[in-house]
């Protein structure tokens, strides 16, 4: 699959601010990627390091700052993170901003984190599992459509944590939106009308055809509209 054109025609169809990525949890990483330079403090930070043209990849250990993305991400814990991971749910859940009941249904990774790898998707170095857009309502707008033409319909707005709307989308095989979360928007910078949308990454090629095919049909009907307010 051509990863390069996929991605160049992706970000001229949105006109998008940032580059789509491209996230794979794989064995080993691919000859050639490196590993980040340096852990962020969350695993969502590595999302606009790769916006931003990153091509690297994460071990385990890269994760551990944020407990909960560890968890999402199928990282291992030490008892002394198991134990921290559950003082932050209960922190979280005194806050009233989880429901005790809600975290057995956070979505998360089964299988044992080995690496992942990140990049910007016109310079994927392997298969994308995941293709990640940050933009704009009117980009959630086109994707939907598209995604829907696809045959990928999502089933709904994923809630808080972001990071599991990466596991959402595996698990379903859908595009999944998110309105990200505050954690998320402090760790990537995110501006107030910035939301995420999540692609499997088997389907981006499906994806980017309908989107040319919904990008054209809605600048039509565009002037349509403009034109009957113009003559109201």
């Amino acid at each position: 699959m051509d990863y390069a054109d996929l991605g160049n025609r992706l970000q001229t169809l949105l006109g998008l601010q940032r580059q789509a990525i491209a996230i794979a949890f794989l064995d080993k990483a691919p000859a050639g990627v490196p590993r980040v330079k340096a852990p962020r403090p969350a695993s969502c930070s590595y999302w606009k390091l790769a916006s931003e043209g990153g091509v690297f990849h994460t071990t385990a250990d890269d994760h551990l700052n944020c407990t909960i993305g560890a968890y999402t991400h199928g990282v291992s814990l030490s008892p002394e993170k198991a134990t921290e991971l559950q003082s932050t749910i209960g922190q979280l859940i005194e806050l009233n901003y989880l429901r005790r009941e809600e975290v057995p249904r956070i979505p998360h990774r089964t299988e044992s984190f080995q690496v992942a790898v990140y990049s910007p998707l016109a310079q994927s170095p392997c298969e994308p599992q995941i293709v990640l857009i940050r933009g704009n309502a009117r980009h959630f707008m086109l994707l939907t459509e598209a995604a829907i033409r696809a045959g990928i319909n999502p089933n709904g707005i994923m809630p808080r944590p972001t990071c599991a709307f990466l596991q959402e989308t595996l698990q379903t095989g859908r595009a999944t939106p998110s309105f990200a979360c505050i954690g998320n928007r402090v760790y990537t910078g995110m501006d107030n009308d910035e939301l995420y949308y999540a692609i499997p990454g088997l389907r981006i090629a499906k994806v980017v055809a309908a989107l040319e095919k919904i990008v054209a049909a809605n600048q039509a009907l565009e002037s349509f509209h403009q034109a009957r307010c113009a003559c109201a």
